[in-house]
């Protein structure tokens, strides 16, 4: 019997990268370790018989740094988490054992982009502003799109422009726009897999309030079992108007983390 993806495939695919380039020095959230880079050996410092030279590297880095996701272990409530699991009990030996980014399975199913600011006549969201389930039902019906259960629903902002700009996309005193409580709560009740945007945590940063409160991450992982996908690259998939595609992402496996570095890609007919 033919397999009808790789008759799709053989057809013909594009794709487009929805990651951060990891570099030294990258914006990222102030709550955790830094990515860094280095070659502890450079070509020349050993050199063989016949000439030849290898140079290898050394990188150190948080699991949420860069584009990355989620596990539900790295959230709790109340010192429980999703599925009513024990937040302490969970972490044998300093490792996540119940939820950890290792169980998460490797991501190739439907996924969504909804373009906010297309629906709101602007170029980006301001710092701050609340992604209101009437932005989300909006958008949706512009782009004339059902979010279906079992979906990887992507929701831009426009912010990831700034990321060149190192602070301004951190956020700090302007706020971060995003999804707020009743916004994740819409996003809950579709019964998605995963939902990602292209800030630093997802949800709305208020102005000078840092990530103090992270409602939406409470609502979608500890309430939910909904992965969380921050510091994408969405401005490719708008501008092209790319409302729907085939997502693909794979976490690093990594027993016992609560999230992991990722590279997506949205996957669509050539």
């Amino acid at each position: 019997m033919a397999d009808r993806l790789l008759e799709a495939v053989t057809a013909g695919v594009r794709h487009v990268d929805l990651g951060r380039q990891l570099r030294v020095g990258m914006p990222q959230s102030p709550n955790h370790p830094q990515f860094w880079h280095t070659l502890p050996r450079r070509h020349g410092d050993m050199v063989r018989a016949d000439g030849g030279s290898a140079a290898n590297d050394m990188i150190t880095t948080g699991t949420h740094v860069g584009t990355h996701i989620d596990a539900l272990a790295h959230v709790s409530q109340d010192g429980r988490l999703h599925g009513d699991a024990d937040a302490t009990d969970s972490c044998i030996g300093g490792k996540y054992v119940e939820h950890g980014v290792h169980t998460i399975a490797p991501m190739v199913c439907r996924g969504v982009l909804l373009d906010v600011p297309a629906t709101l006549g602007v170029e980006r969201l301001d710092g701050g502003y609340e992604i209101t389930v009437a932005d989300l039902d909006a958008t949706v019906a512009r782009q004339g799109v059902a979010i279906e259960p079992g979906d990887v629903v992507l929701i831009r902002s426009g912010w990831s422009q700034l990321f060149e700009q190192g602070q301004p996309y951190v956020g700090g005193p302007s706020g971060v726009p995003g999804v707020s409580e009743a916004g994740a709560i819409w996003l809950a009740e579709r019964r998605i897999h995963a939902a990602g945007a292209d800030t630093i945590a997802f949800e709305r940063l208020a102005p000078g309030k840092g990530h103090g409160l992270l409602p939406a991450h409470r609502v979608l992982l500890v309430e939910s079992g909904i992965y969380i996908i921050e510091a994408l690259d969405l401005e490719q998939l708008a501008a092209e108007a790319v409302h729907e595609f085939t997502f693909v992402l794979v976490p690093l496996n990594i027993f016992g983390a609560t999230g992991s570095p990722v590279r997506p890609l949205a996957v669509v007919s050539a």
